[in-house]
This record gives C-alpha cells, sequence and structure tokens, in this order.
C-alpha cells in the first residue's frame, strides 16, 4: 500500500535531501544568445516535471513550513493576480496524468496531496509545482514585483526585491544597463496574453544549493567556466495573466554535474 502524505503548511516536516540534482537539461543551456534572448513558448511547456521533482518539491515544503516569509511575499492588491496563476497552473495540471486536480486537492507525482488554498495562493502553487512564480504588475511606467513565491533564488533576496521595478530587481547583475533595462520593460509591457515566452541563463557554481539567497551588498564571486563543479541554468517564462493583466515570471531551476553537462550532445 503506497503512503498518503497530505501538504498542508504546519502539518508535515518532511525530511529533505542536501543535494538535489538533475542528469539532463532538456535544452541547450549553454548556447549562446543576445540578451534578452526571448523565444515563443508552447503554453503546453510552461511547467516542467522532472527527475528531479519529487526532491525539489520536499525542500520546498521545508522552506514554505519553515521560513515562509523568507520565500514569499504577496501585495494584498495582487491577491487577485495571484489565484488566477494558480488557476492557470491547475488548468495546465488536469490534463497531465501525473496529476489529478480536484475541487479542494491536488494528488501531486509520489502519491502527495496538497490542499488548496486561495487565500494563499502562491504559497499552495509553490507546493505543487517545481517553478519559482513572480508577479509583475504595472505601476505607472514601470511593472513591479508585487507577489512571489522564490524558494530557489540564485544569489538574491526575495525580501530586498519585493515591491521595487525591474531595474531595481536587477541590481546589481552587471549586465543589467540602461539599454537592457529598456528592452527588458519592453518587453514586460509588450508581452500578450495567451502568447508567452522564454529565455535561459547558465551560471556555473561550486556548491550545488537551490536555496541560495544573498544580499546586493555581498554579491557571490563568479565561478570560472573551466571549474565550475555544477551548472544551474533556469529556464525563465514570462505570460499576460489574461483578467488582472498582470505579467508571470516563472523559473524553473536545474542543477547538474558537470560530467553530464560535458557529455550531452550540445556541449560536444
Amino acid at each position: 500500500m503506497k503512503l498518503l502524505m497530505l501538504w498542508r503548511i504546519g502539518c508535515v516536516t518532511p525530511v529533505v535531501m542536501t543535494e538535489i540534482l538533475q542528469t539532463s537539461i532538456p535544452y541547450d543551456a549553454l548556447e549562446e544568445r543576445p540578451l534578452p534572448g526571448i523565444a515563443p513558448l508552447n503554453i503546453d511547456d510552461w511547467l516542467i516535471v522532472d527527475d528531479a521533482y519529487e526532491a525539489q518539491m520536499l525542500l520546498r515544503f521545508r522552506l514554505l513550513s519553515e521560513t515562509p516569509d523568507l520565500v514569499s511575499a504577496l501585495s494584498e492588491k495582487a491577491l487577485p493576480a495571484a489565484q488566477e496563476v494558480l488557476d492557470l497552473a491547475l488548468m495546465q495540471l488536469v490534463a497531465r496524468p501525473d496529476f489529478e486536480v480536484g475541487p479542494q486537492t491536488v494528488r501531486c507525482p509520489g502519491n502527495r496531496v496538497v490542499v488548496l488554498d486561495r487565500e494563499q495562493p502562491l504559497r499552495t502553487l509553490g507546493q505543487i509545482i517545481q517553478e519559482d512564480i513572480c508577479l509583475m504588475q504595472k505601476v505607472g511606467d514601470e511593472h513591479v514585483l508585487t507577489g512571489a513565491v522564490l524558494c530557489f533564488p540564485a544569489s538574491w533576496t526575495l525580501s530586498e526585491k519585493f515591491m521595487r521595478p525591474l531595474i531595481g530587481i536587477h541590481v546589481p547583475v552587471a549586465e543589467y544597463d540602461n539599454n537592457i533595462a529598456k528592452r527588458v520593460q519592453r518587453l514586460f509591457d509588450g508581452v500578450r496574453a495567451r502568447r508567452p515566452l522564454w529565455r535561459k541563463n547558465a551560471l556555473w557554481y561550486d556548491n550545488p544549493s537551490l536555496f541560495t539567497p544573498r544580499s546586493e551588498d555581498a554579491p557571490r564571486d563568479p565561478v570560472p567556466a573551466m571549474t565550475g563543479a555544477y551548472l544551474r541554468s533556469e529556464k525563465q517564462c514570462i505570460l499576460r495573466l489574461p483578467k488582472t493583466d498582470a505579467v508571470v515570471f516563472s523559473i524553473h531551476t536545474f542543477m547538474v554535474r558537470r560530467e553530464l553537462v560535458m557529455k550531452a550532445p550540445a556541449a560536444q
């Protein structure tokens, strides 16, 4: 008989593995593209379940249960947008054989059941999918981060970025100059409902930890590509929500050992 574990914040404290890795990345992470490197996205390819799903979800649940204020934030005005992105994700999962979506719960891979809490939509979604979710809403001439569930920050801290515009979010990224900032703002202005976009990045790390928050005042020292033990790549998707007009910026994090990256056909 399979063990059924009901997940609700505060109910279960699961055991978490310290090293969580995928064996591959489903795109060429090392292919260079001019910034911002945007391409069209098929909505059916938005949410990914990979070989690290169960391990990543255990870590996500632990972070959301033990340190919710470190990994999630939501402004009061962003609640309708957060509920809309939860509904959008559930609509995508209904069509998948590895999820069972009901009116009050979702059964996930591994026979894990998550209770749907529409008053905490981002924290709920963070227990169901591997993707981190950031909500960007137009305030004046700029898009501002009004909500997020961010369990796997790549050297940034949610509390420093919450309620800040795009250019403030990207401090201290050296490549994000005024020219790139204007192009990215135009991108967020122009993305249309039902026509999502995606991009990817690739950074070398010596440590495979997924939860790596850092302050703007203490940026990470770059790890040389010739010596990095792990490749961390984010599949970043940009979607417009048709009802609230908010923009969703989702992040699926891959962490792969160097030797496996170098064996991939694209790296040859």
